[in-house]
């Protein structure tokens, strides 16, 4: 008699502190962690939860995300960082939710194009970016977007469906993957692939990202390594543009990667006209701390996991400066991180 192995049983680990999967490095012990490969191993997953009735939760490279510092019990998380893959179909660029969005600029990079520079030093995964519809200055991902790949998780079949990018009702870091119960496992790229070399030179890029899958997510790996790639492209004769030269500059000179952090806390209230760091600079909160959290004094949108901080103590500074904004410029800012 053969014995069938639950999806869970078989693709989840267990008792895994959740501050290893976030750039906050911040979350408590998570009794069910998985992080499948395929879309196949994904939909199989989700249908053994929904068998058992529990309750899971999608996330990527956790970039962007506050893990709390006691998880529910029965929750299953699942990471989509893992599920790493890129193909050409076409003369179309595929690429799956759990690459990172640096490695598009890097592709363009090397496919002698600028159009997605803007992706350069972007700390989350493709799937994440596409979600939230991430953006640099005047570029978003959705400029680069052709077709959007999805798990409806409402379908009992689980299977991959596909939406245009003229229906993904794009808009500021708005996408209608926040308004429907579906998972992104890919999407077609709308940049023409350039050359048989682009493709080699990106899938040893990625491959060399995937050895490094299930390390935890690091902001200063994660900019060592793509920095690296840089130079090392560089090395190659392919010069860096100016476009990421001042990517680099900027990042730095905020100190993004100096601690574990999300990047910007809050949404920026283009009603109201100017950014929500520059406000908390005008209140001079800049370098507030509380418990193991600090407002950067170098950048008032971030709070810094700067000594072993909890999730409480990153909510209290929320709290303090969304409090504040409210009470010296009539409006409450908008969260940018997704607080689970």
């Amino acid at each position: 008699m053969t014995l069938h192995t639950s999806a869970i049983d078989r693709l989840c680990k267990r008792n895994v502190e959740l501050s290893a999967f976030s750039t906050y490095g911040i979350g408590g012990s998570a009794n069910y962690l998985a992080m499948p490969e395929t879309a196949n191993d994904l939909a199989d997953l989700l249908q053994d939860c929904r068998k058992r009735g529990i309750p899971w939760y999608i996330f990527g490279m956790g970039s962007n995300i506050l893990f709390p510092d006691e998880p529910k019990h029965d929750l299953v998380f699942i990471s989509l960082k893992n599920l790493v893959e890129l193909r050409v179909s076409a003369d179309k660029w595929y690429v799956s939710s759990g690459a990172p969005m640096s490695l598009l600029s890097l592709m363009g990079l090397m496919g002698g194009t600028d159009l997605l520079d803007f992706t350069f030093l972007l700390p989350g995964c493709v799937g994440a970016g596409i979600y939230m519809n991430a953006k640099y200055n005047a570029r978003q991902i959705c400029d680069i977007l052709d077709t959007v790949y999805y798990i409806d998780t409402t379908d009992p079949s689980l299977k991959v469906r596909s939406i245009p990018v003229a229906d993904c009702l794009f808009a500021y870091k708005q996408s209608i993957f926040q308004q429907h119960p579906w998972i992104i496992v890919g999407a077609d790229l709308n940049i023409p692939v350039s050359s048989k070399e682009q493709i080699s030179m990106t899938s040893e890029v990625l491959t060399e990202w995937k050895t490094r899958g299930s390390h935890p997510s690091s902001l200063p790996s994660f900019f060592s390594f793509f920095l690296g790639e840089v130079h090392a492209l560089a090395g190659k004769g392919i010069e860096t543009p100016q476009s990421m030269l001042d990517i680099i500059k900027y990042r730095t000179s905020k100190r993004h990667f100096d601690y574990p952090s999300c990047g910007s806390v809050f949404k920026n209230n283009y009603d109201y006209g100017v950014a929500v760091g520059s406000l908390v600079d005008q209140l001079n909160m800049k370098g507030t701390e509380y418990g193991g959290a600090i407002i950067s004094p170098h950048h008032g949108n971030m709070i810094l996991n700067q000594k072993h901080a909890k999730a409480t103590d990153i909510l209290y500074l929320m709290n303090l400066i969304s409090e504040s904004i409210n009470n010296h410029f009539g409006f409450v800012p908008e969260p940018e991180i997704v607080l689970v």
